[in-house]
């Protein structure tokens, strides 16, 4: 295995598990607190934040595929790594678009009805963090023993 692929093996998850505890956990609850942000500006940056997030995450997980196509991982890795883009792709292309309809109406003045779509949205986020910690670590233990 060349040293470029097993460097994407290890940096890979540990890199966006970072980037999605400092956005979705740090970033986005905190941007609502922050003196003359009000609730449509704080939506169109979580907008933009999160389509861009979502983009990079995509690059990430193509790229870390890659980096793993005939390694040896076994099931349960590849299980994960299936599971990522399960996640990536229901929040990206389902749940942000829905999202976004609603953030609109409420950035032009308008109150949409109740919904989950948020607690969907955020209940994935927490399962991706976990997902990326264990794969994260269960790579890193296997490329260096």
């Amino acid at each position: 295995m060349t040293r470029l692929r097993e460097i994407t093996q290890l940096a890979v998850p540990f890199l966006w598990l970072g980037m999605v505890v400092a956005i979705s956990l740090i970033e986005a609850p905190l941007k609502f607190r922050a003196p003359g942000i009000t609730v449509p500006l704080g939506l169109g940056i979580g907008r933009l934040v999160f389509r861009t997030l979502n983009a990079v995450e995509v690059i990430l997980l193509i790229g870390l595929t890659l980096a793993l196509l005939g390694a040896p991982i076994g099931t349960a890795r590849w299980a994960g790594i299936g599971g990522l883009w399960l996640i990536l792709l229901t929040q990206a292309a389902v749940l942000r678009p829905l999202l976004d309809r609603r953030a609109q109406m409420i950035i032009d003045g308008q109150q949409p009805p109740a919904s989950s779509l948020h607690l969907w949205f955020v209940a994935l986020e927490l399962v991706k963090i976990v997902t990326l910690l264990v794969l994260g670590w269960s790579l890193a233990v296997r490329l260096l023993r």
